[in-house]
C-alpha cells in the first residue's frame, strides 16, 4: 500500500493567520484594510478563475504570489512581495500537523510507501527540510517541478508510480475536495478528505 498526502493545509499549517503577516508587513507600505478585508481579498485572488485556467506555480511562483499580494493588500511594492515571499520560503512560517511525524513513522515500520502530492512552487523542499521532515517521505511531487497540477490525474499516476504502486493500492488524503478527492478518486485511488474523512494522522494511521 501506500500514502499520498497534500501538504498545505494537510501536513503544513501556517504558524500565524496568512491576512495578519500579511496585514502587519503591508501597513509599512501605507495598507490600511483591515485583516478581514484582506483575508477575503487573499481568498478571491487566490480562488479567482486566473489561478485556476492554468498551472498556478510555474518555477518558484513569484508571478503567482506576486499577485496575490497585490490583490490582497492592495499595494504593489516590490519590497512588500519580496519581504512576503522569503517568509513564506522558511520552514518557521509554518508547522507540521500535530502528530504527523510519529503517525508517519509508525506508517513506514508497517512497510506502507509514503508521498508528499502538493500543489505548490519549488520552495517546498526547503520547507521540508527546515521542518524536518523531508526525509519521511519515498516521493515528493510538487507540481511546479513536474508541471501538473492537482486535480489533473496525472500528478497521481506519477506520484504511484514514484512508489512503484498502482494507483488501487494508495490512499491520498487532502482537504481539498475538487483538488484531492476528486482528483485522485478520479485516478483510480482511494482518497479521504482532511477534516471530513480523517481528523488526525492517528486517523489515518489507523484506516489505512
Amino acid at each position: 500500500k501506500g500514502l499520498l498526502v497534500d501538504a498545505a493545509g494537510t501536513l503544513l499549517l501556517p504558524s500565524e493567520p496568512v491576512a495578519e503577516v500579511y496585514l502587519h508587513h503591508a501597513r509599512k507600505y501605507g495598507c490600511t484594510l483591515s485583516a478581514e478585508q484582506v483575508l477575503d481579498n487573499f481568498r478571491e485572488a487566490y480562488n479567482s478563475p486566473w489561478g485556476q485556467s492554468t498551472i498556478r506555480y510555474v518555477g518558484s511562483g513569484r508571478q503567482f504570489w506576486r499577485e496575490i499580494v497585490r490583490r490582497s493588500t492592495g499595494c504593489s511594492s516590490e519590497a512588500l512581495f519580496e519581504t512576503l515571499y522569503d517568509h513564506y520560503s522558511r520552514g518557521d512560517a509554518y508547522f507540521v500537523t500535530p502528530g504527523a511525524v510519529e503517525a508517519i513513522h509508525r506508517i513506514r515500520a508497517r512497510g506502507l510507501k509514503t508521498a508528499v502530492v502538493s500543489n505548490f512552487d519549488t520552495r517546498l523542499r526547503r520547507i521540508l527540510r527546515d521542518l524536518e521532515v523531508e526525509h519521511l517521505w519515498d516521493a515528493i511531487l510538487v507540481s511546479a517541478e513536474v508541471n501538473m497540477e492537482k486535480p489533473n490525474p496525472s500528478i497521481f499516476v506519477a506520484a504511484c508510480e514514484a512508489l512503484g504502486l498502482p494507483p488501487e493500492t494508495c490512499v491520498h488524503v487532502g482537504d481539498d475536495r475538487r483538488n484531492d478527492v476528486h482528483g485522485a478518486r478520479d485516478t483510480g485511488c482511494y482518497a479521504w478528505l482532511w477534516g471530513e474523512d480523517v481528523l488526525s494522522f492517528k486517523d489515518v494511521e489507523r484506516r489505512i
